[in-house]
Parts: C-alpha cells; structure tokens; sequence
C-alpha cells in the first residue's frame, strides 16, 4: 500500500461503516480438489462496525482511542495503527473513536471489519485512496477466508475462490467468484450464547492443524451444492431449495469441525433453539464459523417473528440474545464526520 499523498484532499474526519458478515462454511478445508478453504458467506445488516478517524492538533503525537470495548481490541487498534503508519509513511496523528462493533469472537467477523473500517478511515484521514485489498494485506486479514473482505467491499451473498493449496505460501487474498444479491424478502434469525466464544488465534490453529483431512468427495458434494443449489436459489428467491442447501452445507462442515468445537455447534443452547424453529417452520439453520452464533434463515419477516418467538420459549433461563436481520446488498460506506465533537455527526 504506498503513498499516495494529494490523490484525495482529507476530511477533518472521517466515519465508516461496516456490515457483519455470517460465515456459512467452508468449500474444501485443506484443498483436496487443488485450492484450499473457499467460502460461503452473507453480508447482514445488523451487529455491524462504525468508528470515526480525526485528525489530532498538530501539536500532540500521540493518537487518542475512545470507546473499545476492551482492552484486547484497544491493544489490536494500536497495533494496527502502527502497521498502518509504517506502510503509508510519517503524517497528522489520527485519533480514532469505536462507536460500535460486534461482540468479538462470536462468528460475525469483527476482527476482519474492524481492522478494514479501521485502515479505511486512516488512510482516507490522511488523503490516501488505499483499496480494501491493500488494507487487508496490510493488517494481515484474509489468511483462510475472503468474506469479509468482499462482504466490505460488495455485500450481498459472496463465494470466495480460496487458495491454490500447491502454492500455500503466497499472500493473494482469496478471489471473488460468485456474488448475487439476497432477496430482500427472507430474514435470518441470530442466536448468541454469550456465555461463550468461538475458537481463535493459537487455540483456532492448533484445532485446525488437529482435524483429518477433508475427504474429496465431501469436498466435491459441497462444491455442487454451492454452484448447483445454493447461488442459483438465491438468484431465483427459491427459499425451499436454499434452506435444504444450507442446511446440508452446514451439516456436512459442521459435522468435520465438530471434534474441535465439541459438536455441530459450539453452543448446545443455540443448537436446541435453532432445531425447535426448524421443526416448526421451513428454515436453514447452522453456525457462523466457530460460532457460538448460530442462525436460522427464514422466508419473511412474519416468518423471522415466528422463529423468534420458538427459539425464546424453548430456551428459558439461557444466556441467549437474539436478532433478526436481512441481508445486507452493498459494502462499507464512510462519510465526512463533524471535527469537533467526537460522534457528533455520526448517527
């Protein structure tokens, strides 16, 4: 990502916003069929990332953090903000507000829209047009799944290429080779125990490196139901065949992943919740990556109500929280914010 000074004339400030992204399983996990991972994913318009990046007085060099929501994610906005500064070179300090962002590790890729809206308001803050590919690389986002990624850029329902598992070293991020619209009728019912958090860093890698190779068959069955079932549903609104496919999808990867998550589903919460709503309704149900959230897709909105409502009475006493959400058809987007008033103009 090099310098690119007096390409965009800054903005005293800067707000982006970021949609979560649902990880709705890998293609083939250790490249079986000559390209490992690939994905599956879904842009949704709830639980999404929005911070705003100033320009500090020129008298202070040292960046103000408001609002994390910890401090792990206040030490990863430092980091980044160093790795940022190093590539794109000496500038104005830029302070940096989180007005809000996921629960971290829970499936919705906060890590990855974080460290995007993060190197997107940087960079424009500082009157560089860095891409969304630039930033990934530079904050080392996109190891295993290009998603989020695509889902910032895009939105909508995204197919990632994976990685060329002869050449694994290389750096490119996964390409995008499918992306369609998600009909805007269906909603997605979201259930988080937050009373865990899915797998990550080395914990994630050791599970990783534990499991068994992915059978090619297996690999070539979710292949086909992905280009055969799944995008062709969703560009026909064909809820039916979607929700059988997602179903089976989420199975299939689910049932791979299950000697490191400990099932399924990481939360047997959510797993009795979301099978109630399917035995009551036609729905796709699954986990977001290593979860604990879970998900129910449904065909309309009085369906998502119907949902909610089962899931709520079959899991008292649970530390559940639910939403329901649509999907979400376009990417990031960032705006002048006011310079004077941290969140001032960023409702």
């Amino acid at each position: 990502m090099p310098p690119t000074p007096g390409r965009l004339s800054p903005p005293p400030a800067i707000t982006v916003e970021s949609p979560a992204r649902l990880h709705l399983g890998f293609i083939d996990p250790n490249g079986s069929l000559g390209r490992a991972f690939g994905s599956v994913g879904l842009a949704i318009d709830a639980h999404g990332t929005r911070i705003t990046a100033r320009q500090a007085p020129a008298s202070r060099r040292d960046a103000l953090i408001e609002g994390a929501a910890s401090d792990a994610q206040r030490d990863r906005i430092e980091q980044h903000l160093k790795q940022l500064e190093a590539t794109l070179g000496k500038g104005p300090t830029i302070d940096i507000e989180i007005h809000e962002t996921p629960r971290a590790h829970t499936g919705l890729g906060s890590g990855t829209q974080l460290a995007l809206a993060l190197g997107t308001a940087f960079a424009r803050a500082r009157g560089h047009a860095a891409s969304t590919a630039d930033i990934a690389r530079t904050l080392a986002r996109g190891a295993r799944s290009g998603i989020g990624i695509h889902a910032f850029d895009h939105g909508g329902l995204i197919v990632d290429g994976g990685r060329d598992a002869r050449n694994a070293s290389r750096t490119i991020l996964p390409p995008l080779i499918a992306r369609q619209p998600f009909p805007e009728a269906w909603r997605v019912l979201l259930i988080d125990d937050i009373s865990r958090e899915g797998l990550h860093g080395d914990e994630e890698k050791r599970g990783l490196a534990s499991l068994a190779p992915f059978p090619a068959t297996l690999a070539a069955h979710l292949s086909h139901l992905v280009l055969m079932r799944i995008l062709p549903a969703v560009a026909e609104s064909d809820f039916d065949i979607f929700a059988d496919a997602i179903c089976d999808l989420q199975h299939t990867i689910g049932e791979y992943f299950a000697p490191v998550q400990g099932g399924v589903f990481a939360s047997p919460a959510v797993a009795r919740a979301l099978e109630a709503v399917a035995a009551e309704q036609k729905a796709g149900i699954g986990q977001t990556s290593w979860g604990p959230v879970g998900f129910a897709f449904v065909a309309s909105a009085q369906d998502a109500e119907r949902a909610l409502a089962t899931a709520q009475r079959v899991s008292p006493g649970a530390s559940l929280t639910f939403t329901v959400a649509a999907g979400r058809n376009r990417g990031a987007s960032w705006r002048a914010a006011d310079r004077r008033h941290h969140g001032a103009n960023a409702a």
